[in-house]
């Protein structure tokens, strides 16, 4: 809409002609401008925050030591086990070995029957010290 039509007239020879028009305030004023800040006190209290994460973490380290507990004890059971099989595990272990041996000599008193002052079976570092061997074979290469 043009100016002529809001003033009623047909146009203005000036803008000193337009009549004073002026905004002014509602009755009673304006409401007053809230420039602080307002943070709303909605939610749980930083106590109660608090006391829920230490509640939490005391009932994980609980449900840790019970959990070491359990596992210490399946660990104890499993060495109890162990150290009880184990002598009927060394027995198998040495009757194995003396066949074993017992065929080492016996190749050994074929291969060396040539030679004169042989003696079979005698430790050729003459440390007098028997040790048993390493591997649990005794010649894997000639079997």
């Amino acid at each position: 809409m043009t100016e002529a039509v809001v003033r009623g007239k047909p146009g203005m020879a000036s803008v000193k002609d337009m009549p004073l028009v002026q905004d002014g305030p509602p009755p009673g004023g304006f409401a007053p401008v809230r420039y602080a800040r307002r943070i709303p006190n909605s939610g749980p209290s930083a106590m109660a925050i608090f006391l829920t994460a230490f509640g939490v973490y005391s009932y994980g380290m609980y449900q840790v030591g019970k959990g070491n507990k359990i596992r210490r004890a399946l660990k104890e059971e499993k060495y109890a086990a162990r150290s009880a099989i184990l002598p009927l595990l060394q027995a198998e272990e040495d009757e194995r070995f003396v066949e074993e041996w017992k065929k080492y000599l016996e190749e050994e008193a074929r291969i060396m029957k040539d030679f004169p002052g042989w003696k079979v079976g005698e430790n050729v570092y003459n440390s007098g010290r028997w040790m048993p061997p390493a591997t649990g074979e005794l010649r894997p290469d000639v079997w």
